[in-house]
């Protein structure tokens, strides 16, 4: 029996059909975001695995039905999705495939109950985005949509309970992640016409949108990416504090999160005229490390 099988058994999933749908939704995320896929599997106790893999999927199913097409169609496809899982998360059921993981899952952790439907209500931000004219656009953005839609997630590694102390600590967590996502994906969000950082601010640094969209490595377009990758590293930094707030065993994946997204800032430093034309990467070599330290670190509290 392999790994993604005692996982199953170990949620308590055992009808066919079900598992061959959870099974299907790893496929899922396994192709767009690997290395969660992959961090889960290793780090995370069996039991929580597929409900982690569930709870992916439902994001990127949605982050794609709001992300593809005309505006009028997005809106569209998102409204019918919306009453969909509204529907689903009252009868406590579904036929749809791809939705009766997530069911499943709420059904294991109650704690996803509140989440879905913050997330749903929250998809209007990214729907209605048109860029930020201040900070305060960005972090109303970081509030109406980044965390919710962290907090799918979020809540199942999440402490027992009342979550309002984690909550916070995800917040700060999610602002330097977001901030650091804006930046290093500057180039490819310009090209869909998307510019994600506040004007007033660029015009503190005395840069121009079209500075960046024709890719002009200046003085004051390296300044300002490298102002906003500070404050989005001295955040993530402060955003540590989610470590301590979730359950030993969660930590390694924890940690692991918390470390991607620090080798990723990283990157994006190493090169900031780099930054106009495309994203940066962890360093393979020390996310590997990464991942193997804490490895090691779950199999030690797994005894």
């Amino acid at each position: 029996m392999g790994r993604w099988e005692r996982a199953l058994d170990a949620a308590g999933i055992r009808e066919a059909g079900l598992r061959a749908d959870y099974g299907r939704q790893r496929q899922q995320v396994a192709r767009y975001k690997r290395e969660i896929a992959l961090a889960a599997d290793l780090l995370l106790p069996a039991r929580m695995v597929p409900h982690v893999i569930a709870a992916a999927a439902f994001m990127h199913r949605t982050d794609t039905l709001i992300d593809s097409g005309p505006p009028a169609e997005r809106r569209a496809a998102s409204v019918r999705w919306q009453r969909q899982v509204t529907d689903g998360l009252a009868a406590g059921r579904t036929e749809d495939p791809e939705l009766r993981p997530l069911l499943n899952s709420v059904a294991a952790h109650p704690v996803l109950y509140e989440r879905v439907p913050d997330f749903l209500a929250a998809t209007g931000a990214d729907l209605d985005f048109t860029g930020f004219a201040t900070e305060e656009d960005y972090q109303a953005y970081v509030d109406g949509y980044s965390l919710p839609a962290f907090m799918v997630v979020a809540a199942l590694i999440g402490p027992d309970g009342d979550q309002r102390e984690y909550r916070a600590a995800c917040r700060t967590f999610i602002d330097g992640s977001q901030r650091l996502d804006f930046v290093n994906d500057l180039a490819e969000d310009l090209a869909d016409g998307r510019l994600t950082i506040p004007e007033k601010t660029l015009a503190e640094h005395g840069v121009t949108r079209a500075d960046l969209e024709r890719a002009r490595d200046l003085p004051a377009v390296r300044a300002l990416l490298a102002a906003l990758l500070d404050r989005a590293g001295r955040t993530l930094a402060e955003g540590r504090a989610v470590i301590d707030l979730v359950p030993p065993e969660h930590r390694p994946m924890v940690r692991c999160i918390v470390g991607v997204e620090e080798l990723t800032g990283a990157a994006a430093r190493a090169d900031l005229g780099a930054l106009l034309r495309r994203s940066a990467g962890p360093a393979k070599p020390a996310a590997l490390r990464l991942l193997a330290r804490e490895y090691l670190r779950a199999r030690r509290l797994r005894g």
